[in-house]
Formats: structure tokens, sequence, C-alpha cells
């Protein structure tokens, strides 16, 4: 069975805690349960969650949706934005466990990636690096999310041409924003036979703005 697998790298850095990551760990458990009612996405979709403030980590490796079980996320008490960490640990992780196509047999889907921020990369340098080797792989799309009013879209633009902004970190933005996502994925998943392409992304809502 051809996998979808879908990575979320979550910005864990100092600003984050409090209501804002309460908010993340309410949005992903949300977003779980509506996919989990998708046919389409609990036969293909497999998620991993890594999270980035001074160091990156693999949350959750990579797991059949059916079978993930989500443990809530939390913020250390004070810790930079080390976002090129975070991509460096994607790439890491995409290399070891996404299967690609041989001659015999078809691999997994292209890779969905949805990564949201509050700031700015504090390893800029690790981060321009990490992007070069993120154009060499084949990735489905990869959406970034600048949450709130300091989140820098410049370095997001370099990611990605797929942008979203959040004016605020409350629960309503990011309850729109996984639900967005898991929109996104539930689209990804039942389109993953007819195209693998970039594929289309449903329109966001109200509270998200795309950034152009």
């Amino acid at each position: 069975m051809r996998r979808l697998p879908v990575y979320i790298l979550l910005d864990t850095s100092g600003s984050m805690r409090g209501e804002p990551i309460h908010s993340v760990n309410v949005g992903i458990q949300a977003m779980l349960n509506a996919l989990k009612q998708d046919p389409y996405a609990l036969e293909s979709v497999h998620i991993s969650i890594i999270t980035f403030d001074n160091e990156a980590r693999e949350h959750t490796p990579l797991t059949a949706l059916e079978n993930f079980q989500f443990t809530d996320i939390e913020v250390p008490s004070a810790g930079g934005t080390f976002m090129g960490a975070g991509l460096e640990l994607l790439i890491k992780l995409v290399d070891r466990d996404v299967k690609r196509s041989t001659e015999d047999q078809k691999g997994d889907w292209r890779p969905l990636v949805f990564l949201m921020t509050d700031g700015s990369p504090s390893d800029a340098y690790a981060y321009t690096q990490a992007i070069e080797e993120i154009k060499k792989r084949p990735f489905g799309s990869i959406i970034a999310c600048a949450a709130g009013p300091k989140a820098k879209h410049e370095y997001l633009t370099q990611l990605t041409d797929r942008v979203v902004s959040l004016d605020t970190l409350d629960s309503t933005a990011f309850s729109s924003f996984f639900k967005w996502v898991s929109a996104s994925v539930s689209v990804g998943s039942s389109s993953a036979g007819i195209t693998d392409t970039q594929r289309t992304l449903p329109p966001p809502p109200p509270e998200i703005q795309l950034v152009l």
C-alpha cells in the first residue's frame, strides 16, 4: 500500500509557551479526529511531528493515522527558533522513512510538509543551507504558516511559495489552521491516486491569509 507521508514541523520556542502551544495541541487533536473519519486518509496517511526550539526533535515518528496516539507537545521555559535544525531533521527523516519508487514497485506518494512558526530562524545560515537540500528532494507540497505578528514571511517564502499567515496566536486561529491542514491532507489522500504533482489545496478559511 502506498503511503502519503505528512510531516508537521512546529515551533516550540519560548514564545509559544502557554495559550499558543495549548491551542496547537487542541488543534492537532481535532485534525487527527477529523482525518480518522476519512476513509481515504485512513488508507494512506502517515503522520510525523517534528518540533524545534534550541534543538530539533522527532516528537512522533512516521505513524499510520489509525495507530497515531497524540501526546501533548510541551515548550521548554526558554528557547530559540532553530528552524534550520528542524529542516535538517526533516531531510534526515524523509531520507530514512519515505520509500522511493523502484523499477519493481511504486514507492510512497510525495510527502506533504506543514511548517508553523511564530518567529524567524535563529540559525538563518543553516536554514538557507537546508532549503537547498530540500529543493533536491521530491516533496508534494510544502505549506508554511507564519503565526502571529512576529513571524517573518520573507524567510518562509524562501522555502515555499505556499505561505499562509495567522494574525493571532489564539485557539480560533490555530483551530482554523489545523482544520485547513486536515482538509488539505484529505484532498491529498483522495487525489493521491490521480496525480502526484503539486496538489491543489482547498481555499483557506477567513482567519488564514495567503501570503502572495
